[in-house]
């Protein structure tokens, strides 16, 4: 009891320094006033945190802020577009619009040129008011942006870039404070400028600069600050990963330049000194440490790690994965026994028992003429389950003609055969989802074993030798402007050369789309390694999931060719026939899987060796009937070449000939250069 009263004192305590923060932030940030007097950071700060209490503690101190800070022709509209900004969150709460730093940054900034402009056409000379306008205005939007992480839970950089944003906002506040000419205001700039250059690097220091200049010019300040902080951040963060001197005096330099080209060397170069003094005596492990920028090795240190990894943690890890999905997947298979389905005489018995209880009947038909009242029932059984629905004319007229409540038992069974057709479509939908989910984690498992598997096995270097040459070709259907069918080729870490066609249900660009996709998520499957067959069914179950709706299916015709063991390895769902040629010797290779997203059979694997000097060929079905194609054959056959590209081309010239563009084609070919020895 005393432990929850704690926990529950802290958590009050908590929201209630959360809402301190919020309101005396909140009306610190309306100090910070452009040059026409608004108070964009406010307005901003008050957007960014939000409908509730934090909104209301934000306005609250905005309302303290603008009697401190604001004089009362300059107050009313604030306090106006702040009001309006809350409950305008307030009354979108339900919507994406709060939720959004985009939309919402739009919002307070049209809302505040809304109340703004009420004003400005008021004015003696509107036009002198329009630029302070357009100013806060975006920087009000600049504001909300960049405060919504830092009030919403955000992370990592965009935190960063809040705070920063802040700390500036609240420094050009007291800007105007200087001592001998000198304003630690804007030191305080230079050192956040010089802080951020260094950390982020070149871009985002010059981002960082020219924004806090932007913003201070913005807000009155006399200084060409947007041109010395953006040079300076731009030089000081091309020092990143250099020893911090060399940042600092990069960012002195580059400010010190502008102030003498501008003619204002005295009051900026001092400052830049001390922000970059300040910078210098920050302690390391802010700079360097974890805290803000994370040490990172040169690139060819971080390569020799990665070399030197050793694959076997990782190995063991997926393993243990492997392991434990495996058990998910039996554990599922053993807590499930098959049900037998329901016995449908259950909807009589039950309805029997609310209705022919009571009867005056109920021993005649229920005991002594108890068969003839069974086979009423069975007869009437198969109407029932096909029409969903119990009428009198299924039941025998002796059984109907002496019933003398058959209205209300119609109804009752009627009730009882809903409630028993629902729990039948119930009881399926359940074990398909096992299934279903068993068939997932046992894809998932075999996945990681054989990524595993690939760690152990997978080779240093590729393989030596002359490399493969591949061409390809592709021809639309006549009528159509693109083609369906999608081929691709590359080469994997471990040397071997993979051939995908993919072809599409139908033709034009639904069908393009289909069979990209397919080629997409294989080759994805492929080059990380995983085993083909694995890569296959995982691809199968999710086209299948994809196509559930429309019945859609892709053909996959994939060749893994292994210079070093010198084969190759067809996998077909669903695919065209391959072919292999080596001089005139010309061999076919057929499959008779479905294609994937019909959830069949694993594909059929065919492999075959394929020495050097030979081909491999694949086709789609547009290019030759797979029962009428003695002319490929003959083609393959004769052909004494060495250009895949041009056997490619050659194979579609002559299908076009022959298949009048009836489907759209697809050709590629693999070809293994023979290796000529050296003379010596």
């Amino acid at each position: 009891m005393g432990n929850g009263q704690l926990i529950l004192e802290r958590e009050r305590a908590g929201r209630l320094v959360n809402l301190g923060v919020r309101f005396f932030l909140s009306a610190a940030l309306a100090a910070g006033q452009t040059a026409g007097g608004s108070a964009p950071f406010a307005l901003g700060w008050i957007a960014a945190a939000g409908p509730g209490l934090e909104g209301g503690a934000a306005l609250a101190g905005a309302f303290a802020g603008a009697a401190l800070f604001l004089p009362f022709a300059k107050a009313l509209p604030f306090l106006a577009v702040g009001v309006l900004i809350l409950a305008a969150s307030t009354a979108l709460g339900g919507t994406w619009i709060p939720s959004r730093p985009r939309p919402l940054a739009l919002t307070a900034a049209g809302l505040y040129v809304t109340v703004e402009g009420i004003y400005i056409l008021q004015a003696l000379s509107p036009l002198d008011r329009l630029a302070d306008c357009l100013a806060a205005s975006a920087l009000l939007g600049a504001s909300v942006w960049l405060f919504f992480p830092l009030l919403r839970g955000g992370e990592g950089r965009e935190v960063v870039d809040g705070l920063v944003f802040l700390a500036g906002a609240l420094v050009t506040a007291v800007e105007e404070l200087e001592v001998l000419g000198f304003s630690p205001a804007r030191a305080l700039l230079c050192f956040l400028a010089v802080l951020a250059a260094y950390d982020r690097g070149p871009a985002a220091g010059a981002a960082f600069g020219l924004g806090l200049g932007l913003t201070a010019e913005l807000c009155g300040s006399r200084l060409p600050l947007t041109a010395a902080l953006g040079l300076a951040g731009l030089t000081a963060g091309s020092c990143q990963g250099r020893r911090r001197p060399w940042g600092a005096l990069a960012f002195l330099a580059s400010a010190g330049t502008v102030a003498l080209a501008e003619g204002q060397p005295l009051p900026l170069l001092p400052e830049a000194a001390a922000g970059t003094g300040l910078f210098l005596a920050l302690p390391g492990r802010f700079v360097a440490g974890k805290r803000v920028r994370p040490a990172i090795p040169p690139a060819p240190e971080r390569e020799r790690d990665r070399e030197g990894d050793s694959p076997a943690p990782w190995r063991q890890r997926l393993d243990r994965a492997a392991a434990a999905l495996r058990d998910l997947y039996d554990s599922i298979g053993r807590s499930a026994p098959p049900v037998a389905d329901e016995n449908p005489a259950i909807v009589f018995d039950r309805s029997a028992e609310k209705v022919c209880r009571g009867c005056a009947l109920c021993e005649l038909c229920w005991q002594k003429d108890y068969t003839g009242t069974f086979n009423a029932m069975n007869d009437a059984t198969p109407y029932l389950l096909e029409r969903g629905r119990a009428l009198a004319k299924d039941f025998p007229e002796y059984f109907t003609g002496r019933c003398v409540h058959l209205p209300d038992l119609l109804a009752a069974i009627n009730a009882e055969l809903s409630a028993f057709l629902l729990r039948r479509q119930y009881r399926r939908q359940l074990e398909e989802t096992r299934r279903s989910a068993r068939g997932q984690y046992a894809q998932l498992s075999e996945l990681l074993t054989a990524t595993a598997a690939g760690l152990e096995a997978a080779a240093p270097a590729m393989a030596a030798g002359s490399p493969c040459r591949v061409g390809a070709a592709l021809r639309p259907k006549e009528g159509e402007t693109v083609c369906g069918d999608t081929v691709a080729s590359f080469r994997t870490d471990q040397g071997l050369w993979c051939l995908l066609l993919a072809d599409g249900m139908g033709s034009g660009e639904p069908a393009r789309k289909e069979s990209a996709l397919a080629c997409r998520l294989l080759q994805q499957f492929l080059e990380a390694g995983v085993a083909p067959e694995a890569a296959l069914k995982t691809l199968n179950s999710a086209m299948g999931l994809r196509g559930a709706e429309s019945g859609a299916f892709t053909t996959v015709d994939l060749c893994v060719y292994d210079p070093r063991a010198r084969e190759a390895s067809f996998y077909k769902c669903g695919a065209a026939p391959s072919y292999l040629k080596r001089g005139g010797v010309v061999r076919r290779v057929t499959g008779a899987s479905l294609p994937v997203g019909l959830q069949g059979p694993p594909p059929d694997v065919t492999r075959a060796p394929l020495a050097p000097g030979g081909f491999a060929v694949m086709v789609s079905d547009g290019v030759a009937d797979p029962a009428e194609d003695e002319w490929l054959l003959n083609l393959l056959a004769g052909w004494t070449g060495e250009d895949p590209q041009d056997l490619a081309g050659l194979i579609l010239s002559e299908s076009v000939r022959r298949e009048k563009l009836r489907d759209d084609c697809g050709v590629q070919v693999l070809y293994c250069p023979e290796t000529k020895a050296r003379e010596v």
